[in-house]
């Protein structure tokens, strides 16, 4: 273990997949909400309070990356061979050494969670859930979060812990009708530029009215189990 082994957050909803990461070693992740790969010494997982057994969600179970292989979900999860995303691509990603996070890492501010990539010392030493953030990151969630609400959906999210695979700091694209836009902590980079001090409402106007001269957003759905 060391200080910057890079380490995955995922969410775990339905007590059946609990049961798969915890008794069978194995988590899926939609192909689609990782299309750079999983790139992750480590991977934890939220788990919401139902599911759990707890007062509240956190996250209360760990474990090592083994290893990744692809597969369609109505392969992963035969029962539910039905499902809408049925034919979709997985990440299965193989686990070891499951292990409960002592104290767990809550979340007290009702955060929605999806994925989040954070580091070995941030996650040994995170309470909270804005505990796993860098600044740079946390500013980039609460854009990425704010722009959901509105309708505009980020394809594409980077964390400053990807930083060895994707060479760039926290930023966020949104596919346009007509072109990319991206929004960067990091000058130099991208259409706008997320400046930490800045206020919100600032940057979510400049990213609102570039989204409108770019032709609107491109719906696209994204699936989350």
């Amino acid at each position: 273990m060391y200080p910057d082994d890079r380490v995955l957050v995922g969410a775990i909803t339905r007590k059946g997949d609990l049961k798969l990461a915890r008794d069978e070693g194995w988590y899926r992740i939609p192909q689609s909400r990782l299309p750079r790969g999983v790139h992750a010494e480590y991977l934890a997982f939220f788990v919401n309070s139902r599911v759990a057994g707890q007062p509240d969600g956190g996250i209360y179970y760990f474990a090592e990356r083994e290893g990744v292989e692809l597969a369609y979900r109505r392969d992963l999860l035969p029962r539910e061979a039905n499902h809408p995303r049925a034919s979709e691509i997985y990440y299965k990603v193989q686990l070891r050494n499951w292990q409960e996070k002592s104290p767990p890492v809550l979340n007290p501010s009702r955060r929605s969670i999806a994925f989040i990539y954070t580091t070995w010392d941030r996650f040994v030493h995170a309470r909270e859930i804005k505990d796993l953030y860098s600044d740079a990151d946390y500013y980039v969630d609460r854009i990425y979060h704010a722009l959901r609400n509105d309708g505009l959906n980020p394809i594409e999210r980077f964390w400053d812990a990807e930083r060895r695979e994707t060479g760039v700091g926290a930023q966020l694209r949104i596919l346009c009708e007509k072109g990319l836009l991206t929004a960067s902590t990091e000058k130099l980079l991208g259409d706008i530029l997320l400046k930490t001090d800045e206020k919100e409402d600032a940057i979510l106007a400049k990213i609102r009215e570039e989204v409108a001269r770019k032709g609107g957003p491109v719906m696209i759905h994204i699936p989350i189990d």
